[in-house]
Formats: C-alpha cells, structure tokens, sequence
C-alpha cells in the first residue's frame, strides 16, 4: 500500500566516457522529477541529486558537465584521474550520494528516464532492494553485438555463474545504502553486478522500452566488450576452474580408454596403429587445452596480485581546468 506520507529520494548516478552529443537530453529528462512526483502506484518520489562521474573520455564531454553542472542545483560531477571503465565510474558515483535510492543510467539516451517511477513501484510492491531494468525490444546495435549479449546473459550465464546475473542491465534501481555499502568495499576486477548479488536479498526486474542512441557510435569497441564480459566470469566464483577440472579428468579418461582399445585391437585383431596425422591432432587439441586452462588459472592468479597489492578500483580527483587555472 502506497505510504504518501513519505517522500523517497533518489540519486541518478550517470557514467560519462563520450556524451557530448547525448548526456543533456538525459539530464533535461531528468529534471520533470525533481520536484516531488507521484508514481503509477502512488509511491511520492523526487531525483534529489545527479551524479555525473567523468570517465576521462575524448570527445569534450567535460565541457557539457561544467555547463549542466552551472545550469541545475542538482547536478554534481564526480572527476576521475583517469578512465578506470564504466563499472568503476558506477561505484564512484554511487559512493558518492546521499539518497534512499540510487538509479544508474547510461548516458546515450536509450534508456528512458520515464521509466523510474515504475521501477520504484516494483521495487516497493516486492520489498525488492535491487530492480533491473528489462528491455521488451532489441537494443538499437549490431545484430552480432545483439547476438553475443542474448549469448552472454543466457546459456553462457548460466554455465559460468549459475544464472545468478542473467538479468543484468546498467539501467538499475538499487537500495542506497546498499550501494553505498558495496562501493566501499568491493575490489579491483569485479563486476558490479555480480558484486551485488552477493549482498542483495531479493532483486527483481522491470519491463522497459529502449530508445534509439542519441550519439553516433556506441562507447564499446570488441576488445572492451571482451574485457567487459572476462570481468564477469573471473569475478562470478571458481566455477570456471571447475569446468576445467572436469574437463581435464573427461580427457584423462577418454584418453585411457583410447589406449586400451588401442592394446586391445593390436593383441586380438592385429589392428594397425598408424595414422601420425591423428596422433597429431590429439597432440594439438590437448596440448591446447592445457595451455587454455594454465591461461584461465593465471587470469585468476593475477586477479589476485591486482587484489592484493593494492591497486586502487577508482581514484576521484578535481575539476583539471581548475587545476590547471590554479596553477
């Protein structure tokens, strides 16, 4: 039952990379809820603050944040050193508001800010700390980048993760100082949504509409979207090192078996053991596979190192035109 005596604040947290062409379009969106709205389930809300964290990106988008930033009371820039990507820019972000809740937001514009207020309701109506958003239409890529998403958030996240993030999306609603929390302690290499299915109770998703991108060309190149998807499976748990554990005692199995009817057809039947281009094969595919799961253990074992030298996931800094001006 709606509690109209309460007004939830909200805190939208937008990793900025390149959105010159896109990120004040999302933000004029976003100022319809800054005074106190009520959502279709009669939940009063109001966006108290938006965080835009610059990711260091090449296109100017630096300037647009100095321009929104003096043009709404409510938007603050979060100015990072370097580009960490867009999982670390998420936590700065979100470590650094103050709301009940926290919605991240991507800043091409295919997601619809509209949607928030249904969001909240699904939230409240299921007692849910986490709500992502679900797309009801293809995302406005490439019909091979499509493919690879439907792949990765399906059968192959399943098998890697146990299908505990098959519904991720960065179009999300999170419990504030549950993300307040995460992004204090989560470490250097982890995907963020895996990260908050370990401490979330119950998550839920919620039917979304997405638009076309107002920009050009998508932020993510192929060796970035590998990148993105290595992150998830190294920081989804050890299943990965199991699936090669099995799969080498399937190979030590097939391969005595092999030899047994190899023995067995040469002392019985006469068979002849020739063929040098089939004990190349065999040398080549289980020399590879070795050589695969020795990489897959030391991806985990520098995952490690990274984790336990130190290495910061995020560095805030200021303004570098102030710097510079100060100078």
């Amino acid at each position: 039952m709606a509690n109209l005596g309460h007004c939830h604040s909200v805190a939208v947290v937008i990793p900025v990379y390149n959105g010159r062409e896109s990120l004040e379009s999302v933000v004029d969106s976003l100022q319809k809820f800054s005074l106190s709205t009520i959502s279709p389930q009669g939940f009063s809300f109001n966006v108290i603050e938006i965080i835009l964290v610059f990711d260091c990106g090449t296109d100017g988008s630096e300037v647009v944040l100095r321009t929104l930033e003096q043009k709404f009371n409510s938007v603050r820039i979060v100015w990072l050193t370097r580009n960490y990507g867009q999982h670390a820019a998420t936590l700065a972000g979100m470590a650094s508001t103050t709301a009940e809740w926290i919605i991240t937001i991507d800043e091409d514009g295919q997601q619809n800010p509209d949607d928030i207020p249904r969001m909240l309701d699904i939230a409240q109506t299921h007692g849910a700390q986490l709500v992502y958003a679900k797309p009801n239409n293809k995302p406005p890529h490439g019909k091979l980048r499509n493919i690879a998403s439907r792949m990765t958030k399906g059968p192959i996240s399943r098998m890697l993760t146990g299908g505990e993030v098959q519904n991720f999306n960065s179009f999300r609603l999170i419990l504030g100082e549950t993300g307040r929390t995460l992004a204090a302690y989560v470490g250097h290499g982890v995907y963020l949504d895996v990260a908050l299915h370990w401490i979330v109770r119950k998550s839920a998703t919620c039917e979304v509409h997405l638009r076309d991108e107002n920009r050009r060309h998508s932020g993510y190149n192929r060796k970035a979207l590998m990148s993105h998807f290595w992150r998830l499976v190294l920081s989804s748990g050890t299943r990965l090192l199991r699936i090669a554990s099995v799969a080498g005692v399937i190979s030590f199995i097939v391969g005595v078996f092999s030899a047994c009817v190899v023995v067995f057809g040469k002392l019985f039947f006469d068979y002849p053991v020739t063929g040098w281009a089939s004990v190349f094969v065999a040398l080549l595919l289980f020399g590879g596979s070795i050589l695969l799961f020795i990489g897959i253990i030391a991806e985990y074992i520098g995952l490690l190192v990274r984790t336990s030298i130190g290495k910061p996931l995020y560095v805030i800094g200021s303004d570098p035109e102030k710097s510079t001006l100060g100078r």
